[in-house]
């Protein structure tokens, strides 16, 4: 059994309190992942704001992107505006006739345009074995009640950085009055120009200074100077450069958020006891916790809360988890009348791999081609055919005719890799620019035989 220590706080308070059961006392602390500066800047809801950045409903459904006062030169209070219009409208549709200002959107429910005030805190965090950051945000609106308190959790989708799931986790929450904590999961853009040798802080903005960014590499100025020289113009990204896999911390970071945004909401709302010292007010026991999101942001949340062994979250409401299991060949998967899946719960780089391989051919399957909506804009008949006749030469389908070999393309996606009939109608050829040439797995080039 741990020992329960005590601590006596000596002044007008006179209180004795009882540490956690880690032995720490019941204090309000910066996490020891928080990496560097804590930044906190408060939005007004009339001029700027946590969900629109000033823009509004209305801005937002703007064709017209934000622009920069001076393009070369943008503030960083240009960068996040921009960030969270491309953001929002990225998985949002803000198209006239299609829900948005109706059944959802910053104005549904909202008085005006939709503005919500309040205070936005960002860091930087990392995670154990690695030391490239990782970006946690939290926003909390000013309807947050800390009597009823409530936490949303809004990792990125895909790539994007911070903001990625403004639209489709933070606008629930923030309008619910609830405390919204983002991560970018290790992603988002995370750029080093090699020729100026400049990178991104942690608002956008460009630094050459050996300060906090987003990501730089290791070279030595040496050897980015011969490198330079030698290949002028480059750029390193943190997803293909850092030598980190933040995909194997998702969940982590995830839990890492939530812990930021109880720090956070108790640095705001916490008991304060006259000596320096914050007490913990808001706590998990005491504060609704859900782990949202869509897609990979939405598998994160899953994730975490398969991890979650101190109770932080209470549910989980996301869309469309992406979740890669462990291979497990006990089992079989069958939709409805379709193929029985043997070898599902591949790799996400094992299907990117087959779809780039495969698809280009596979739309010209007599099953779909003349009947896919997007073939004649996205697949033209003379790439998909090269792409099929290079397959064959490469034993990797059969069929001597193109409607052959195109059928045993699209049997290989749907039935050795179980990608869903329904997708194939949808599913584009996902280099159509690159002519008669076609991608392999071994990240080659090459032309057909």
């Amino acid at each position: 059994m741990k020992r329960i220590m005590l601590y006596a706080l000596i002044g007008a308070t006179g209180l004795t309190l009882t540490a956690c059961k880690d032995g720490k006392p019941p204090f309000n602390e910066i996490p020891d992942f928080v990496q560097g500066d804590i930044n906190q800047t408060s939005y007004d809801g009339i001029t700027d704001d946590l969900l629109t950045a000033g823009l509004g409903a209305s801005g937002l459904a703007s064709p017209s992107a934000p622009a920069f006062a001076d393009p070369l030169n943008p503030t960083a209070a240009e960068l996040r505006r921009l960030a969270i219009y491309n953001n929002y409208r990225a998985l949002v549709d803000t198209a006239l006739g299609g829900g948005y200002g109706t059944f959802f959107g910053p104005q549904v429910g909202a008085s005006g345009d939709g503005l919500i005030p309040g205070d936005e805190v960002i860091a930087f965090m990392a995670v154990p074995g690695t030391d490239v950051p990782v970006t946690v945000m939290a926003q909390v609106p000013e309807s947050f009640d800390p009597e009823r308190p409530c936490m949303v959790t809004a990792p990125s989708s895909g790539s994007r950085g911070i903001y990625g799931a403004i639209g489709t986790a933070g606008e629930w929450g923030l309008k619910k009055g609830c405390a919204v904590v983002y991560t970018d999961k290790g992603t988002g853009t995370g750029s080093h120009n090699l020729a100026t040798n400049t990178a991104q802080r942690i608002d956008g903005t460009l630094t050459s200074a050996e300060e906090a960014v987003q990501f730089r590499t290791d070279l030595t100025e040496q050897q980015r100077a011969m490198f330079d020289s030698n290949w002028p113009d480059r750029f390193a990204w943190k997803h293909a450069h850092s030598k980190a896999n933040p995909e194997a911390d998702w969940g982590l970071h995830v839990l890492q958020s939530i812990e930021f945004g109880f720090y956070v909401l108790n640095e705001k709302f916490g008991r304060e006891l006259g000596n320096g010292e914050t007490l913990l007010t808001i706590k998990p026991k005491n504060t609704l916790v859900i782990a949202s999101s869509v897609s990979n942001g939405g598998g994160s949340s899953v994730r975490a809360a398969e991890q979650d062994t101190r109770g932080l979250i209470d549910g989980v409401a996301v869309s469309e988890p992406n979740v890669n299991p462990e291979v497990d060949h006990d089992f079989t998967i069958r939709q409805g009348e379709g193929p029985v899946i043997t070898e599902h719960s591949r790799s996400l780089l094992d299907y990117t791999t087959a779809l780039a391989v495969y698809q280009g051919c596979a739309n010209q399957a007599p099953v779909i081609r003349d009947t896919a909506p997007l073939n004649a804009a996205f697949n033209p008949p003379a790439i998909g055919e090269n792409i099929c006749n290079s397959l064959a030469n490469k034993g990797l389908v059969t069929g001597a005719t193109l409607d052959d070999r195109a059928t045993d393309a699209l049997r290989i996606l749907n039935e050795e890799f179980g990608i869903q009939p329904e997708q194939n109608l949808l599913a584009i050829n996902p280099a159509p620019d690159q002519g008669d040439r076609i991608v392999f797995a071994d990240n080659q080039l090459r032309i057909p035989e």
